[in-house]
């Protein structure tokens, strides 16, 4: 073992030092077993139903309010990168975050399906949460739920790698009224308040927070524009220079209940966002992007419908806007190419507008013994409305940008991509079968129909054994499969990336067995061992005619086995100790080398210590190494990192203030996410925040 690894392996064995046998207690069966289980969390993520973490047929994870405040997280990505098999890496592209889960990353990550309170939250430009997503915050976030693994059996497209589900307070996890700010470094300000309870016979909850900052200012000591000076003899590169990562921020929600309904609505504003690295990997400080977000969902469900029927449905609409208000340099002034000189730089800026229509409902039968059933149906009506563009240039047909006297709309005569509309309509099976007393089954179907490219039908298998007291076992499989996203099959300006109408989905079949230990009363241990195989992969390829461009097709496989242990130790009412360790190795089979991007080794540990009547210190560590580069990248292996974080934080139950504060990266490590290979753009990787604070006050009125 070198000594690189030594200390974060021993990290890992050290967590799951406890072990023993767990004693239950004489009460009834179901009481007893999750008293010795020890299953406070539940999940619905699973089967649609809320059900316990043990027993629930798929690889997840729970993360409260509880948790991301004791981790000091302010944003999602920061709890993402807590999770085991789940590594954030960020795009040269507005230094958006790509959530890799286990090993599978590709340059806008739109493998993982994203949920808010059960609604996907998918954009269909780009098949992802969105390009200028700007983050999302935690203060009204319950509990994140993410399983691991394809979903595709219950949530058809885009469950690929993984599903998470961001489940938002009610008014029951609101309790009265609370104002909160944070002053952090970067010239950070967040304001927010939130409320709950009730008005007449609703119950209300609602949220609304305004933040800012002007994000940190890392240096890429070269860009893509560097290369172009080298090449052509020019001085136009701004590198060294620092990323573009500043944002202005709104978010409001609200949530009203009404015995067996619920209506929520969204509002997500993200204003004049950096372009980080550059939207083509040359840094650009003039360019500002701006998107909005507006949700909403109506759902009625009765559990209790009649004898043994429980019925639901649901109607969610998501509109979301992405603009240019400041068109993007995407190279700078001065810029020369074999096709002209470009004295103002090279200037674009794409918009688009979408809206999106859902409809879902299923029913629950449990009149067959031993057996749950649930039948979905649902409608979907996903269409790009609008899009526009300007620009100062044109392209030959081998895509070399031609230089143009001023900046031209080509909105209605030749934009990146001219409006589309697809609709799905799906249906699912699902049945829980207890097999035995300590066995249960659960079987999935979904078929789904696309107006664009026809059909697709994904299965799912779970077998759930509870061994002993404190031992189950899980046998999993699943198929998944990824739509292809407009921009893969309707681009039709850029030569170097044209759209393919003929592309099929990505699938994913994998295979999982998992454990779960009760190894003593106050000491949980899982452990899972995992192996997929990805085909028909999107990914440009050069087109038949030499110096003509590239187009999306469906080439190349990819194939990935690992491994994952979490644990989760209380040693005694004032220390909590929890972590996890995950290995994996990813192959491209058509080149025959690793996939590149992602860790092989990530070790995450945390501890929460209660101290002096009231207060909370919970330091974090996070290892990231052993990172890969992808075929054709022949620079070193991206450099191994530790990073240490401290958060202290008052816990005075019914006291009206509390305060936090936080240090990120206590010591300052050099923190690089891989650029995308060969590595000629951004040739030593993208340099990530040092070291940070935040200050944090909370009042309850």
């Amino acid at each position: 073992m070198t000594s690189a690894y030594a200390f974060p392996l021993c990290l890992a064995a050290a967590l799951c030092l406890p072990v023993g046998s767990a004693l239950a207690q004489q009460t009834s069966e179901e009481d007893e077993l999750t008293l010795v289980y020890g299953d406070k969390d539940s999940v619905s993520i699973a089967t649609g139903s809320l059900q316990t973490l043990r027993r629930a047929p798929a690889v997840a994870s729970v993360i409260t309010a509880a948790d991301i405040a004791a981790m000091g997280a302010t944003d999602l990505d920061q709890v993402m990168e807590t999770v085991a098999g789940v590594h954030v890496n960020r795009s040269a592209n507005n230094y958006s975050s790509l959530y890799v889960v286990r090993g599978i990353v590709s340059q806008q990550t739109p493998q993982l399906l994203i949920l808010q309170n059960g609604v996907p939250i998918t954009t269909v430009y780009q098949g992802n949460k969105g390009n200028l997503w700007g983050g999302y915050p935690v203060d009204h976030i319950a509990r994140i739920e993410i399983m691991r693994g394809p979903g595709s059996a219950l949530y058809g497209s885009d469950a690929f790698s993984g599903v998470v589900n961001i489940i938002t307070k009610n008014a029951a996890e609101t309790a009265g009224t609370e104002v909160g700010g944070r002053l952090a470094s970067f010239d950070g300000r967040d304001a927010w308040i939130q409320h709950g309870g009730t008005l007449g016979p609703f119950e209300v909850a609602a949220y609304l927070r305004a933040g800012h900052t002007d994000g940190f200012k890392s240096i890429i000591d070269a860009d893509a524009q560097s290369a172009n000076d080298v090449a052509l003899h020019t001085h136009a590169s701004l590198a060294p220079g620092p990323v573009n990562t500043g944002a202005d921020a709104l978010d409001a929600n609200l949530d009203l209940g009404l015995s067996k309904w619920r209506l929520r609505l969204g509002y997500k504003l993200r204003d004049n966002l950096g372009t980080g690295a550059g939207i083509a990997s040359a840094l650009d400080p003039v360019g500002k992007q701006k998107s909005e977000r507006i949700t909403s969902s109506l759902s009625w469900s009765d559990p209790q419908f009649g004898r043994n029927w429980g019925l639901g449905t649901s109607v969610s609409t998501l509109q979301y806007m992405q603009r240019i208000p400041v068109d993007f340099e995407l190279l700078p002034p001065g810029l020369r190419l074999p096709t002209g000189l470009f004295p103002n730089g090279m200037i674009g800026g794409p918009d688009t507008w979408e809206r999106q229509v859902r409809l879902s409902a299923y029913a629950d039968y449990s009149g067959f013994t031993h057996h749950q059933l649930r039948l979905g149906v649902g409608h979907d009506d996903l269409n790009l409305y609008r899009t526009a563009e300007t620009r100062n240039f044109t392209y030959t047909a081998s895509g070399l940008p031609v230089p143009l006297p001023a900046v031209v709309d080509f909105s209605n005569s030749n934009p990146f991509m001219f409006p589309h509309r697809r609709k799905i309509d799906y249906l699912y099976l699902q049945d829980e079968w207890s097999l035995a007393t300590d066995w249960k089954l659960t079987a999935g179907l979904r078929h789904d129909h696309y107006s664009d490219f026809g059909n697709t039908t994904n299965p799912r298998l779970a077998l759930v054994w509870d061994a002993s007291f404190d031992l189950t076992a899980k046998l999993l499989y699943g198929r998944a499969f990824r739509a292809p996203a407009f921009n893969e099959s309707y681009s039709i300006t850029n030569p170097v990336a044209l759209g393919n109408p003929t592309l099929k989905p990505e699938t994913n079949r994998t295979l999982e067995s998992a454990f779960s230990w009760q190894a003593r009363a106050d000491a949980q241990v899982n452990l899972t061992l995992y192996r997929y195989a990805m085909s028909d992969i999107i990914r440009t390829v050069p087109n038949p005619v030499p110096n003509t461009g590239a187009t999306y097709a469906n080439t190349g496989n990819q194939t990935g086995h690992g491994i994952e242990l979490e644990t989760n130790w209380t040693v005694n009412r004032d220390l909590r100790l929890l972590g996890n360790y995950a290995w994996q190795r990813s192959l491209d089979e058509s080149s025959g080398k690793d996939a590149g991007y992602a860790p092989h080794h990530h070790l995450y540990g945390r501890a929460d210590w209660q101290f002096s009547a009231g207060y909370l210190l919970s330091p974090q560590i996070n290892w990231v190494a052993d990172r890969h580069r992808a075929a054709g990248d022949l620079r070193a292996p991206v450099a191994d990192y530790t990073t240490l974080d401290l958060t202290l934080s008052t816990r005075r139950g019914k006291a009206r203030w509390n305060f936090s504060a936080s240090v990120h990266n206590l010591f300052n490590a050099d923190v690089r996410e891989p650029s995308l290979a060969p590595g000629t753009a951004i040739p030593h990787d993208l340099p990530m925040a040092p070291r940070a604070l935040w200050l944090q006050a909370l009042y309850q009125l």
